[in-house]
């Protein structure tokens, strides 16, 4: 591979709706930029992002790929993303290790959810983005109307820098080399670039009076700064048109790639934390080549047979082959043996990593998202923020299908969960599960079907057992005396009990309030024993019990009959007598939701929420056109409701 500076390198993660043109866009580009010698096709299974067994039998990108290209002297790392809704946890992975976005919208469909959910992402983070209209041949009429869209959603900035001709077989520019005398299908490319660089003159006070003063034209070089200024702050989304099956706008977004997309050293700087908790302080990167070793990895994958690769971004110093780092806090370290980039499923191997590349390492077991490789100690605290992933909202209790596969399922869930952060794995010990939740239904199937045809592990699934508790209304007191006498030393245990409720979600509280030693302390710990088995056998319906104060009053004991399991027995009794006499209630969980949904289904949306024993808190409409819903309802009735929520909208 030829060698760059960093200033050189190009970072970007292409998001879009699910059938944008996203793997698609990235071969047209990988082919103009001779990366690659043949053009792949998606419904052929031969494109370079989706190479993986699950990819090609379902057509879908499934998971991040990283591919790169060298154009116009520059180093271009672009990283695929899959566009499917359950999916979306996934796309986000990347976004840490690059300065741009490329978000990918289909012509003849226009914004969609994952379009909408990628740009707030991108911009929260502080992402310069630039959206390509894909498909653009075939629906040309729509594509004035598309750009009105964009701009509506997502704010007035987003300008075109470029627009088609009105036979729409090409696209004409309209900054970089704007020639104003070309015919565009709509717009001008006169007003498109005055647009463009009354934006970004806003950025530069000193530049403007120039420009407005002496009337004085101004070249892209001059505009570059506060160009780069006004995408880091989002006050541009450039807009460019493309269509990757006819090779229409590939040449020109490549060359917007290289001249307006920021270098690592022009984005926003990534902000590094040094400490945890109280203790944490900012951290700046120098982005030097000569500094000590910092970099982030941001993706993870675990293959039975070349064993666990991290993915990074290299932010400061230079990382050899040979040379030795550590992982966040470990005192060992692992010696560098192999270094590599990704182009699909081949690994280029590369002798060095340079501040604002990206690379990957194999075969070291320590490796997890979000670790930070390091030279030197005095870095062992730096960590990055952890990236906002969307919360679980679909869950399967799995199970192994054959006895004595338990250890090789925790060890197979642990690995899915490693390689996606947004899975989560818990166990419920009260229903005896272990639980694995997801973005939905189909996120689950991929997940559990990779672990079936990759390493081999065969489970059963059922739908989570709801965690229902019991506890108690009112105060009660009861007394109870265990007398066992069956010749011989007996068992005599006697404990008077007060039970009350407590605020929802405060647990259990013990407290002893005995005077006189009428129950030795010795046997205090007994009476709290027979009371948490009380509480966990539940007193209506057998499910554990929850916010609950229980107080030992008074009781009696026998200096040769008493001992610890006499007491476990009244203790237990006693709690069951006072928790009768309290009202006892079944607990049922609720979960707060907030569903975003266009105007026009609302009312479907209310309607199945009631059905299912909901409650509407209240909606809010929002700037986009979309109206957010807030709603109560009960766990057991909207357990499956992503998929429902699918299947209505």
């Amino acid at each position: 591979m030829a060698e760059f500076k960093t200033e050189q390198i190009r970072n970007l993660a292409v998001l879009g709706h699910t059938g944008s043109g996203k793997s698609s866009l990235l071969e047209a580009l990988l082919f103009r930029a001779k990366a690659i010698t043949l053009k792949g096709r998606v419904d052929k299974g031969t494109n370079h992002a989706d190479f993986t067994a699950q990819e090609k039998s379902h057509r879908h990108s499934l998971e991040p790929s990283f591919l790169n290209l060298d154009f116009a002297n520059h180093h271009i790392n672009l990283i695929d993303t899959p566009g499917l809704p359950d999916f979306f946890g996934r796309a986000l992975l990347p976004l840490p290790g690059v300065e741009s976005v490329l978000l990918v919208v289909h012509a003849g469909v226009g914004i969609e959810a994952v379009t909408k959910r990628a740009f707030a992402a991108a911009r929260s983070q502080g992402k310069a983005v630039l959206i390509a209209i894909n498909h653009i041949d075939g629906n040309e009429a729509g594509l004035a109307e598309l750009l009105e869209n964009i701009q509506l959603q997502f704010g007035h900035r987003c300008l075109p820098v470029n627009l088609p001709n009105p036979a729409v077989s090409d696209v004409v520019d309209c900054y970089l080399h704007c020639d104003e005398g070309s015919d565009t299908a709509f717009i001008g490319v006169t007003q498109a670039r005055d647009e463009l660089v009354d934006t970004v003159l806003e950025e530069d006070e000193q530049l403007m009076e120039l420009y407005l003063e002496q009337g004085e034209s101004l070249t892209p070089e001059q505009l570059h700064a506060p160009l780069e200024t006004a995408l880091r702050m989002g006050h541009l989304v450039p807009v460019c048109f493309t269509s990757a099956e006819q090779d229409i706008g590939i040449a020109a977004l490549l060359e917007l790639l290289v001249k307006l997309m920021p270098s690592p050293l022009e984005a926003n700087p990534p902000q590094f934390i040094k400490g945890f908790a109280d203790k944490a302080l900012p951290i700046d990167v120098s982005q030097s080549p000569t500094d000590h070793v910092l970099a982030h990895v941001f993706r993870v994958s675990i293959d039975p047979f070349f064993g666990r690769m991290g993915v990074f971004r290299l932010y400061q110093g230079t990382i050899n082959i040979g040379m030795k780092l550590f992982i966040g806090r470990e005192r060992k370290a692992f010696k560098v043996s192999h270094l590599a980039k990704l182009q699909g499923d081949k690994l280029l191997d590369v002798s060095q990593a340079i501040p604002g590349d990206i690379c990957v390492i194999a075969k070291i077991d320590e490796l997890e998202v979000g670790a930070v490789l390091h030279d030197s100690h005095d870095e062992d605290e730096f960590h990055l923020p952890e990236i906002n992933l969307p919360q679980p909202i679909f869950g399967l209790a799995v199970s192994p299908k054959r006895r004595g596969d338990e250890q090789k399922i925790s060890e197979v869930l642990h690995k899915l969960v490693a390689e996606d952060p947004s899975l989560q794995l818990s166990r419920s010990e009260a229903q005896g599960q272990t639980v694995l939740t997801g973005q939905g239904d189909l996120h689950l199937q991929i997940a559990l079907e990779k672990a079936q045809t990759l390493f081999n592990v065969d489970m059963d699934t059922e739908v989570p057992a709801v965690a229902y508790r019991e506890t108690i209304q009112a105060e009660a007191i009861a007394r109870f005396r265990h007398k066992k006498q069956s010749g011989g030393s007996g068992q005599f245990g006697e404990v008077e009990l007060k039970v009350e409720p407590l605020a929802r979600g405060q647990g259990f509280e013990f407290v002893s309030k005995v005077v006189g030693g009428t129950v030795p302390s010795q046997y205090i710990p007994a009476v709290e024993k027979g009371v948490r088995e009380a509480m966990l056998a539940g007193a209506l319906a057998g499910f554990p019990m929850q916010d609950i104060k229980v107080t030992v009053l008074d009781g009696k004991h026998h200096s040769v009959d008493s001992k610890e399991i006499a007491f476990v027995m009244a203790g237990k009794k006693a709690f069951i007598d006072a928790v009768a006499l309290a009202g006892p209630v079944v607990l049922e969980p609720i979960v707060d939701m907030q569903i975003s949904v266009e105007q026009s289904q609302v009312g479907e949306i209310t309607g199945d929420i009631s059905s299912s024993r909901g409650i509407i808190c209240g909606t809010e409409a929002k700037s986009s056109g979309m109206v957010e819903v807030s709603v109560e309802a009960p766990l057991a009735n909207v357990g499956d409701y992503s998929t429902r929520l699918k299947s209505m909208t």
